[in-house]
């Protein structure tokens, strides 16, 4: 759904890495195409309960947390379905730049039925 950090961008990737606290690196690039910039955020995420538990609350500003909860993820772990805290949020994320229509399918109607209005959903552009 629309975010901000994403607007005018296309090309983004949000790369996760786990660092020494147990504390998940969250590091989100995009390509400006109006600036024609690359822009880049850079943040933090904890578990909320247990690290086998996908609910997390991520942070780029300071002591503000937000919700990240993984609701569906493939068993080869290639896309994840992911909601907010409330039904402003939701993501599709993807290893790589294209997601068959299957799982697309799939996530939306999965989506659909927790309350989501997927029409809102901004499709990313990627260079393939």
């Amino acid at each position: 759904m629309d975010f901000k950090f994403e607007k005018n961008l296309n090309n983004v990737t949000a790369t996760y890495s786990l660092k020494d606290d147990g504390a998940i690196k969250v590091d989100n690039r995009g390509y400006n195409y109006v600036k024609k910039e690359w822009k880049q955020s850079v943040g933090k995420a904890k578990f909320v309960n247990n690290s086998d538990e996908g609910r997390l609350k991520v942070s780029f500003f300071g002591p503000f947390y937000a919700g990240y909860n993984v609701i569906q993820i493939d068993e080869d772990y290639q896309f994840a379905l992911i909601a907010g805290n409330n039904l402003d949020y939701l993501w599709i994320l993807a290893r790589k730049p294209s997601i068959p229509e299957n799982v697309k399918a799939e996530y939306l109607k999965k989506a659909q039925a927790l309350g989501y209005d997927t029409s809102t959903l901004v499709w990313t552009k990627h260079d393939q």
